[in-house]
């Protein structure tokens, strides 16, 4: 009788160990990786029945695994919930770009561009962006060293780019992040989308464009220039873009220089939420 309680305290015990554990398949973006201490930040997209989109901390018990891992890097991995502690396991970095025909393209065309051009060298995590100034919806000249002090968090883009997951979807996530830090914008955040159709994008139509995201000036700036101005700040960031029968075929990147105008993420692709950029936004202005 002893015997078979003990067992059965036992496989109770057992049961409840492993009722104990969760485990829930997660996606999102790194905001921040602590390998001394095998921590890591993500800002996780909505998991049904378990959580909304929200960041998250998480203990990792191999910290090689965070060794590939910066601000930016779109994640999949697995939640383990022991108790209160949350552990992030199988973590695998996901595609940045999506597989339509333009990016795809863009990416044959810029993988060509830099076997043409070795010594273009795109601006990695922590270097300082050159200054370059360009000119405004407002007509008026904008230098990125008169930001110094403040965020910047910047995109490209032209009004008439006919796909909507392309310019369009980048353009909303600056808005979706102005809105949310409405309060800091223009004072600890600024915007800016830079236009790569310089000969369509200028007076009115630039005006018009920044209308359609009713854009204020002092806050989020619409800049126009040269062409060949354009594509040195473009290719500060890796990106690169070319005119193809009257349209433009170009990559993907939003970026966030810190304020001390260092390159602090350069997010490739179209891969990640307006929620998940505003949490590296936020990230960043803490620092």
């Amino acid at each position: 009788m002893k015997r078979a309680m003990s067992l059965a305290v036992i496989f109770l015990l057992g049961w409840s160990c492993a009722r104990a554990v969760e485990t829930h398949p997660a996606k999102g973006v790194v905001l921040k990786v602590d390998a001394a201490h095998r921590t890591l930040i993500v800002s996780c997209e909505a998991i049904p029945n378990y959580m909304d989109a929200m960041e998250m901390p998480f203990l990792v018990r191999d910290a090689a695994a965070l060794a590939n891992l910066k601000p930016g890097t779109a994640v999949s991995f697995t939640i383990i919930a022991r108790g209160s502690d949350l552990y992030a396991e199988d973590i695998r970095v996901r595609a940045a770009t999506n597989l339509e025909s333009e990016p795809l393209e863009a990416g044959q065309l810029t993988a060509l561009h830099k076997a043409m051009h070795p010594e273009v060298k795109a601006l990695t995590e922590g270097e300082r962006a050159p200054d370059f100034g360009l000119t405004d919806q407002t007509g008026k000249e904008v230098r990125l060293s008169q930001f110094a002090g403040k965020v910047v968090l910047l995109t490209f883009g032209y009004s008439r780019c006919p796909n909507p997951n392309y310019c369009f979807r980048l353009s909303n996530n600056l808005a979706r992040v102005e809105k949310r830090f409405h309060d800091q914008a223009g004072r600890d955040l600024v915007l800016m989308t830079i236009v790569i159709d310089p000969e369509h994008d200028q007076g009115a139509a630039l005006v018009n464009y920044a209308g359609v995201w009713k854009a204020d000036p002092s806050v989020w700036h619409f800049l126009t220039g040269p062409l060949p101005e354009i594509q040195q700040v473009a290719g500060m960031f890796g990106m690169n873009f070319w005119n193809d029968d009257g349209f433009v075929t170009h990559s993907l990147h939003t970026v966030i220089l810190d304020r001390k105008g260092q390159l602090a993420v350069n997010l490739e692709g179209n891969a990640f939420t307006a929620q998940e950029l505003g949490d590296l936004v936020q990230t960043v202005m803490k620092n």
